[in-house]
């Protein structure tokens, strides 16, 4: 099954850097065409039903928001915004006028285009059980399998461990003693820089992923998006 995805972006490199990186990547699984203004845009979705627009902002014609706006009225097409407006208000404008993502620029192309499967999958019921997504890093839990923007990489007991515990509690500050607790167990006569350790172990077999990973100072960890 292909997805059909809009692309709303009047930048012609960035629309350039999208589209080869969606064919390298999801020939078989995505289509995607692309509107270079608003007016176009809405032209195409008002012809065509999508599985998920991504929506830059500052568009010649009508603007990214007005364009979700329109959606909203009728639609329950995902959306993802992809801009360089990044100031807070901006942000929660989004998220009110009912986007479900927000990237800013700069972005990856990994990162987006494993943002898009996550959306299409969660919008389509495809999760599968066990499943746990975080950015561009995907973990089976039934499978133990992970895999950083589709491709699968190989982490030890401890380094998996701690990746499934930390993108079950994303976005959320996790002690260092709790992750001593958590995966070394109550009778673990070592301090806590052994998580220090393995958490720098993690990272590395991510790759560039493992930024996804933030040390909090004199706390402990944080997995985020």
């Amino acid at each position: 099954m292909a997805y059909n995805v809009l692309l709303v972006e009047d930048d012609s490199q960035i629309r350039e850097i999208i589209e080869d990186y969606f064919s390298e990547k999801g020939r078989d699984c995505m289509l995607l065409s692309v509107a270079k203004d608003g007016d176009e845009a809405l032209e195409r979705i008002y012809e065509q039903e999508y599985d998920l627009v991504i929506l830059d902002i500052m568009l010649p014609g009508t603007d990214g928001f007005t364009i979700c706006r329109e959606l909203r009225k009728d639609s329950d097409c995902p959306v993802m915004f992809l801009t360089a407006r990044g100031r807070e208000e901006d942000i929660l404008r989004g998220y009110d006028l009912g986007c479900d993502d927000y990237i800013v620029k700069p972005f990856s192309p990994a990162e987006l285009y494993a943002k898009v499967g996550a959306v299409l999958r969660r919008s389509k019921g495809l999760a599968n059980a066990g499943q746990l997504i975080c950015g561009a890093i995907s973990l089976n839990a039934v499978s133990f399998e992970v895999y950083v923007d589709g491709e699968p990489v190989t982490l030890p007991p401890k380094e998996y461990a701690l990746l499934k515990y930390l993108m079950e509690h994303k976005k959320q500050v996790v002690q260092r003693d709790t992750l001593l607790i958590r995966i070394w167990g109550y009778d673990y006569d070592g301090n806590e820089r052994v998580v220090d350790n393995h958490i720098k172990k993690l990272r590395k077999a991510l790759g560039t992923a493992g930024k996804q990973i933030k040390t909090v100072v004199t706390q402990g960890y944080k997995m985020e998006e």
